[in-house]
């Protein structure tokens, strides 16, 4: 095809998709097929659909997600291994007018960042928590984190994850739903574009509820794979989420504008 006839095929009025251009052009860091990616994009995008991208301060803790900084071109900060709530805070209740949200792996959220998890929902901050729950430790080596589902198997559980020993898998996520300081809490995944367009739905959701200074924490749980941890494809890694993370981990809100969904 000619140069002349892709220029009159790729005009304004017939683009369907195109990059958001509050992603820079860093290349990832993160493993082919990881959910990190795309649930990246889809934070920008809506900051980017809202007009809000000089107005939103984004927090990153120690994980996969450690070098967000140079992947979302926002003004972001860097915080200590589960301290991102706490700066969060610090920095809503100090520019109260901007969006603020922290970005967070279930190593970082539900293990070493609990306390901070909690309180901060428990006080209801108004702040947007989107939190990637892969059910291992992806960064470090693929240890056992606090998600990792009963009988999975990973580098400090070789034979599995035995409940007597390790404990139950955590469900944060419901746990903080059922404090008074959240308004929305929900879980999602993005491992089709159905799912995509769900999770953006639910992120977009969020932050217009920072937006509209609603009473209370939103909380998104993406749920992900993590083929590199699981030692699989990235297409097994899907199936393997579907068949074993949903069923413990189901897809849909838990909580919206403060009621928990019967």
């Amino acid at each position: 095809m000619s140069e002349i006839a892709l220029k009159d095929i790729i005009k304004p009025e017939n683009l369907v998709y195109q990059k958001t251009r509050l992603m820079t052009d860093k290349e990832l860091s993160y493993c082919p097929g990881c959910g990190h990616g795309t649930t990246h994009r889809l934070i920008m995008e809506v900051i980017e659909e809202m007009g809000k991208e000089h107005e939103t301060v984004g927090v990153a803790p120690v994980g996969c997600s450690v070098l967000a900084y140079e992947f979302m071109n926002i003004d972001m900060q860097e915080a200590a291994h589960g301290r991102a709530p706490a700066l969060a805070t610090a920095i809503k209740r100090l520019w109260p007018d901007n969006i603020v949200f922290t970005y967070q792996g279930d190593g970082d959220l539900a293990a070493i960042g609990t306390a901070e998890t909690i309180h901060a929902c428990n006080r209801g901050e108004k702040f947007v928590i989107v939190f990637i729950n892969n059910g291992i430790y992806g960064m470090t080596g693929g240890q056992m984190a606090p998600t990792t589902l009963e009988g999975m198997k990973t580098s400090t559980s070789p034979y599995g994850r035995d409940p007597e020993l390790m404990g139950h898998p955590l469900k944060i996520t419901e746990l903080v739903a059922q404090l008074p300081g959240t308004y929305y809490v929900t879980r999602q995944s993005v491992e089709t574009p159905s799912a995509v367009r769900k999770a953006k739905r639910a992120i977009k959701k969020a932050f217009q509820n920072q937006l509209n200074n609603a009473p209370g924490l939103s909380f998104v749980e993406v749920v992900s794979n993590c083929n590199s941890g699981w030692k699989m494809t990235p297409v097994d890694a899907n199936n393997w989420m579907e068949e074993n993370m949903f069923p413990f981990y189901p897809i849909g809100d838990i909580k919206v504008d403060g009621q928990l969904v019967k």
